[in-house]
């Protein structure tokens, strides 16, 4: 069973930038995709960005195109997402996410969540 925990949330302004981490355990980190997910107050849990084993595939969606990025280091068990441009509709409890399979294959495949790290931006 693989553990996830998340860091790097906090309060930042409208244009600023976060950077959260997860670090797994439990499982080769290597061999498995990882995803990160958001639920802002009041709705349902939605996917922003998701990354391959080796890192050469990434997802994103189409609401954070540009201002994302997701990436990983094997070697550390560790998945970032770093995030610029941020706005307040970025509000949300940011949540990683262990896939059983070696690419994402969408929510199906999940198989292990992080507690989840609150980010919010001021407007």
């Amino acid at each position: 069973q693989v553990q996830l925990v998340e860091s790097g949330g906090g309060l930042v302004q409208a244009g600023g930038s976060l950077r959260l981490s997860c670090v797994a355990s439990g499982r080769t980190f290597s061999s498995y995709a990882m995803g990160w997910f958001r639920q802002a107050p009041g709705k349902e849990r939605e996917f922003v960005a998701a990354i391959s084993w080796s890192g050469s595939r990434r997802y994103y969606r189409e609401s954070v195109k540009g201002r994302f990025t997701i990436s990983r280091d094997n070697a550390k068990n560790t998945v970032y997402l770093q995030m610029d441009s941020l706005k307040p509709e970025d509000t949300a409890v940011y949540y990683c996410a262990a896939d059983r399979n070696p690419d994402y294959s969408g929510p199906g495949g999940l198989d292990a969540w992080g507690q989840g790290t609150l980010v919010t931006v001021s407007s």
